[in-house]
């Protein structure tokens, strides 16, 4: 969601993003993305779990069932709905620019600067397809586990009545994409490939010429002399 919106600020408001976007807050949108989950978890986890004749009840153990019921449907709507809204608009936004810039420069564009301009174009909508095709990955992908946890935030009583198997198989497709994501960048980003093939230790060193030893003989001032 913030690289989505960074995408977003970049290309809809190009000249606001150069005066006002800076390294830091940037960071700071990558730092709080790991500590406010870490802490929304943590506190979570402390909170509303508990241990009852040897099985452990993670997550269920609310006050009252009117909490858990706003906690289910405020989870819902801020992890998944909310971030599926961003995708939409953002990207809707985003193509939207790039169609009306792309029209204008082909209009204007002379002989010698329309293949500069197609590469720079063609950079731009590959990065584009690439984050759609990342953000719809994301939405069919963590439907599954949101779904099923808001259903239990609804009717808690489903919880020892829905199969495990339900429960591990809505979790590997949430884990199945965050495993993926990197390799789609991989794919997709020639910058990212690059980088990733200057990790790999095993790479062909150039070959220096080596003169014949008649030829270094030859050049010595001894041997000449002799």
């Amino acid at each position: 969601m913030s690289v989505t919106i960074e995408r977003y600020l970049k290309v809809v408001y190009a000249t606001w993003s150069k005066n006002k976007l800076r390294n830091w807050m940037i960071y700071s949108a990558m730092g709080f993305a790991w500590i406010s989950s870490f802490v929304h978890m943590c506190a979570l986890t402390f909170a509303t779990t508990a241990v009852i004749g040897g099985v452990c009840y993670p997550y269920i153990m609310f006050p009252s069932h009117m909490s858990h019921l706003v906690y289910g449907v405020w989870y819902f709507l801020s992890y998944y709905v909310l971030v599926v809204v961003i995708f939409i608009f953002c990207y809707w936004r985003i193509l939207a620019v790039v169609r009306r810039q792309a029209s204008i420069m082909a209009g204007h564009s002379t002989a010698g600067s329309s293949t500069a301009q197609s590469q720079s174009n063609q950079i731009q909508t590959n990065i584009i397809k690439t984050m759609i095709l990342v953000s719809t990955f994301y939405t069919i992908s963590d439907m599954p586990m949101s779904m099923y946890y808001l259903v239990l935030n609804i009717n808690p009583n489903l919880y020892v009545i829905l199969p495990d198997s339900l429960y591990g198989a809505a979790w590997f497709i949430s884990f199945f994409y965050i495993c993926t994501n990197p390799f789609i960048y991989a794919i997709k980003f020639d910058p990212v490939r690059r980088a990733l093939l200057s990790l790999i230790p095993c790479k062909k060193t150039p070959v220096e010429s080596v003169e014949p030893a008649s030829s270094h003989k030859a050049n010595r001032p001894d041997m000449a002399r002799k």
